[in-house]
């Protein structure tokens, strides 16, 4: 089965994720978020195949987050409007298979989620 991979080339894990994929011949799709950002609906898929809330998903210890957005209250619709236009905020990388995702680290939970 295809596993996609939410992707930001800039992300050192997401690179790591990417490199074992491909060195154990797993086939993938790289959806690369910070050149395609997720729309809303987008994001909501993605969150639910988680099952997790948007909160799970927000990088809290990013340099824009602690400028921009640490002291605000925001709602989960309001995070999501957030995270499709800040896509550098998701934690990354989110790797979907089939109906189901997962955060892709540490590299561990990949290898069982690949094998699963």
């Amino acid at each position: 089965m295809l596993v996609k991979v939410l992707h930001n080339g800039n992300c050192s894990k997401s690179n790591a994720v990417l490199e074992y994929l491909d060195e154990n011949g797993i086939q993938f799709e790289i959806i690369n978020i910070v050149e395609d950002p997720l729309s809303v609906l987008e994001l909501k898929t993605v969150l639910k195949k988680l099952n997790q809330s948007v909160f799970h998903i927000i990088r809290k210890e990013e340099k824009l987050y602690l400028e921009k957005f640490a002291s605000q209250n925001y709602s989960e619709e309001e995070w999501l409007q957030i995270l499709s236009e800040n896509p550098s905020l998701i934690q990354r990388p989110i790797l979907i298979k089939g109906s189901v995702a997962m955060l892709g680290r540490p590299l561990e939970n990949v290898k069982f989620f690949i094998e699963k």
